[in-house]
């Protein structure tokens, strides 16, 4: 089982435009769809599409929209009680997979609602293969929350694995090795803003073929304590995975995007999927990169079910030969 947490839900609404987005026009809608929405509902959404039990936790209370649209969408979650509702964060997509997000803040949580949600994922944690800890943070919540659960959580079995970005995630890091999950997944920019280093030039190395900066960046972390492997992603140009066995990377046929929103959740799943399996690194990433590239051909906030993805067709090159050598 992979129980997910998503502190800052949403309900993610998609507007598809017929052509390209002007500012100050009106436009016209091909499309409107609306979906549960966070990076960990969106985890769950995926491995719950393949057939895979995952729980959601997150902050709802009775007869809440998300809360609803979760029951609708079969996806198996444990709302905790908080004051107040979850954020609806708009996405507008156009015909060429140019996606411009606008995302409201989210509720504030007391301190309360964050000891029940530590407790529900304490309690599930003895059953799970995974806990992952995804998104942002709402505002009030102490941006080493993160690093606090996965302190709670490391007294188990299960692994962990975080997606997060910004405050939280340098805050994560600050307490390494003590919080340090088995896994996290930044993209490029999330992965600089770790070493240090311009997250751009790392994803534009990789588009040119030179995928070594970022898994000599991701294996100065696991060197300095911090996780035991990491998934980074790097949009077009694929993914590498580094960890103690080694570094790959991997790339996929070229797709017509049509909205990003998910690509990197998408990923993190079938990571985790492939795991589920007892597949090994490079099938993992592998997965990872099929459901990551999948994502991103799907329009809105659609999410891909296994039969959209097609792990064989993904290319893996192991680094581990040359990772050395800085």
């Amino acid at each position: 089982m992979i129980v997910t947490l998503t502190a800052n839900p949403s309900i993610d609404r998609t507007i598809n435009l017929t052509g390209p987005l002007q500012r100050g026009a009106v436009h016209r809608a091909s499309a409107a769809t609306s979906h549960p929405g966070g990076k960990g509902v969106n985890v769950s959404r995926v491995v719950t599409a393949a057939g895979k039990r995952s729980i959601a936790v997150l902050p709802g209370n009775p007869g809440e929209p998300i809360l609803l649209a979760l029951d609708e969408a079969g996806i198996d979650h444990r709302g905790i009680s908080h004051p107040g509702t979850a954020r609806v964060n708009l996405t507008v997509t156009e015909p060429d997979g140019t996606t411009t997000k606008i995302n409201e803040p989210g509720a504030a949580l007391p301190p309360e609602t964050l000891a029940a949600l530590t407790a529900c994922l304490q309690d599930l944690a003895g059953s799970a293969v995974w806990v992952v800890l995804s998104g942002s943070l709402p505002p009030g919540v102490p941006a080493d929350w993160y690093a606090d659960l996965v302190t709670a959580l490391r007294v188990g079995p299960t692994q962990i694995a975080v997606d997060t970005s910004d405050a939280p995630l340098l805050a994560l890091a600050a307490r390494f090795p003590s919080a340090a999950p088995d896994l996290i997944k930044p993209n490029a920019t999330e992965l600089g803003q770790l070493t240090g280093l311009d997250g751009a030039e790392l994803e534009l190395a990789a588009e040119h073929g030179d995928p070594l900066p970022t898994a000599r960046a991701a294996r100065s972390l696991i060197e300095a304590g911090g996780p035991r492997a990491v998934l980074a992603t790097l949009g077009a140009a694929g993914a590498v995975l580094v960890n103690d066995e080694g570094a790959w990377h991997a790339t996929t046929p070229p797709i017509a995007p049509r909205s990003t929103v998910g690509a990197g959740d998408s990923s993190l799943a079938g990571y985790l999927l492939a795991d589920l399996q007892n597949a090994g690194p490079a099938d993992r990433l592998a997965w990872a990169v099929s459901y990551g590239s999948a994502a991103a051909a799907l329009p809105g906030t659609a999410l891909p079910s296994p039969h959209h993805t097609q792990p064989g067709a993904v290319t893996v090159t192991a680094l581990n030969p040359v990772i050395g050598n800085h």
